[in-house]
């Protein structure tokens, strides 16, 4: 389905950060950080900043902070650290940052993983939100998650969400 209730007026190019949660991932083996790279690329956006962090909230808050800042910075896309684990951090290190919380991201995430996975889906804690005029995602850390997610909800959305933010 390609439903576009407000059609995007312009091809506009989104600057997107993005940042790895992981303890183990290194630039080589970051599957899921170089996938969202390559499919931002791949529908012309920029990514002004790529960082590798561990899944320690607050790690994971400073460099929000540090990107909320950035002026070359539109969107922040997570990866990583959304499950129950106890290492899984990353949900409740910007869960409280977010000023305003798109819950549809991650109802329709979970609905979208449920057909893929079934009911294991229901551990992702995928949360989408507006924090200091930034777009944040954060999508669990698994390839074929992240493709999910990029592919039919963050690229059909991105200019008009961030379009939304800029009004």
């Amino acid at each position: 389905m390609s439903y576009l209730p407000h059609p995007n007026s312009s091809e506009r190019t989104i600057n997107c950060a993005i940042i790895t949660i992981s303890d183990t991932r290194t630039f080589e083996t970051d599957k899921s950080g170089q996938l969202i790279r390559e499919l931002l690329v791949n529908s012309k956006h920029v990514i002004p900043a790529y960082a590798i962090i561990k899944d320690e909230p607050v790690e994971i808050e400073a460099e929000i902070q540090i990107l909320k800042k950035r002026v070359d910075v539109d969107v922040i896309i997570l990866n990583g650290g959304t499950g129950i684990a106890p290492r899984d951090t990353t949900y409740d290190a910007i869960e409280k940052l977010l000023e305003k919380i798109l819950p549809g991201f991650g109802e329709i995430f979970r609905f979208l993983s449920y057909q893929e996975i079934g009911s294991r889906a229901i551990a992702s804690r995928a949360v989408a939100g507006v924090y200091g005029n930034k777009l944040i995602f954060s999508l669990p850390g698994s390839s074929n998650a992240v493709h999910l997610a990029m592919e039919k909800l963050i690229l059909p959305e991105l200019v008009h969400l961030v379009g939304q933010l800029k009004k």
